[in-house]
């Protein structure tokens, strides 16, 4: 096991990042809206099974190999800019919607919910860098365990406290649906605001350069 303070540190670390707006709490959002709390929910679990292949490739070194691969890594991250530019023209095209306006749309069944989900979250090479860069800072080869029990240790915090803080934001999505509705003017704020910001997070994405 982690240090108990290096533990404390990652989960405070882990919190920040998960109230930061990012693909995966965009898809949530959209799902709850659009289905309801059990869609968004069920979409969750697909994301949090991204967050636990990454986790275990990090654990057993394959992450390290797709970082090392051009290739691979550039292949992954091409595929989620290419991602966010389409939510992004979804929200600024003429007469799109933004991620918050309710909608009208026939219902998935939850396997294409749990996939989507899945997707969205193995779609996002931040999640792998996260992993490679910051897990290492926080364990302690000499006296704490072998190096894959603190990894797996750690990796599960930010786990558990990403899909609290996701379960949250995806349960109170709908009251924040009901806010824009009444106020017609914001939703064409939101949808505006949004499209701008998956843009430029597509075009960071697609831009960087591996680290």
């Amino acid at each position: 096991m982690p240090d108990p303070s290096h533990l404390l540190a990652f989960a405070l670390i882990s919190l920040g990042m998960a109230l930061t707006p990012g693909p995966n709490m965009i898809y949530l959002i959209s799902r709850s809206i659009c289905q309801g709390r059990r869609a968004g929910l069920v979409s969750l679990i697909g994301v949090a099974l991204g967050f636990v292949t990454y986790m275990l490739c990090a654990a057993l070194g394959i992450t390290a190999l797709l970082m090392a691969v051009p290739f691979a890594y550039d292949a992954l991250r091409l595929a989620g800019a290419a991602y966010l530019l389409y939510l992004a023209w979804q929200a600024l095209k003429p007469g799109g919607r933004g991620v918050f306006q309710v909608k009208q749309l026939p219902p998935d069944s939850a396997r294409k919910l749990f996939t989507m989900g899945l997707v969205t979250s193995l779609l996002n090479p931040k999640i792998a860098v996260m992993y490679l860069s910051l897990l290492p800072q926080f364990i302690d080869p000499t006296g704490h365990g072998s190096v894959l029990a603190q990894s797996l240790a750690l990796g599960s915090t930010q786990i558990v406290v990403s899909v609290s803080i996701n379960a949250l934001i995806a349960v109170m999505a709908g009251s924040i649906a009901v806010f824009l509705a009444r106020k017609p003017r914001w939703q064409a704020v939101q949808r505006g605001l949004m499209g701008t910001v998956l843009a430029g997070l597509a075009l960071r994405m697609a831009v960087e350069s591996r680290r």
